[in-house]
């Protein structure tokens, strides 16, 4: 593994590579070990090797400690979010539709079916916001 041979080139131990990255012993061996690791050790670790974390992530694979949380949301609202996790994303898709549909009512035509569906899909996109902000899914 990539972390012990960088570790065996210094004649470091185990307990001295946990103590100069500031993680634990538990989690050198687990790493070393070949176990997934999360991005915050491996920049600590990259840190103490003195090399691109990059590097790090070619060999370890990297936990991502928010999947499990992301995963636990409705269907509906990660669909609804077409894969993004921001807010940011979420309130621009909301201003899009609203745009759109203010759009398409005053240039396209106004008894056209186009405009209320535009805008009730901005409704819909306000509701899954606000969703969001009470489940705490925002990035």
């Amino acid at each position: 593994m990539l972390v012990k041979r960088l570790r065996t080139q210094r004649s470091w131990s185990q307990e001295q590579l946990a103590e100069f990255s500031g993680l634990s012993v538990r989690t050198i061996q687990r790493v070393e070990s070949g176990n997934k690791a999360s991005l915050e050790t491996l920049k600590c670790l990259a840190s103490v090797f003195e090399v691109d974390i990059s590097k790090l992530t070619e060999e370890i694979t990297v936990i991502d400690k928010d999947s499990s949380h992301w995963k636990q949301l409705p269907w509906w609202f990660r669909m609804s979010l077409a894969g993004s996790r921001t807010k940011r994303s979420a309130i621009t898709a909301e201003l899009v539709m609203v745009c759109l549909g203010l759009f398409s009512w005053v240039v396209i035509e106004p008894h056209s079916l186009v405009t209320p569906v535009i805008l009730l899909f901005a409704y819909l996109m306000s509701w899954v916001n606000r969703y969001g902000d009470t489940k705490n899914a925002w990035d």
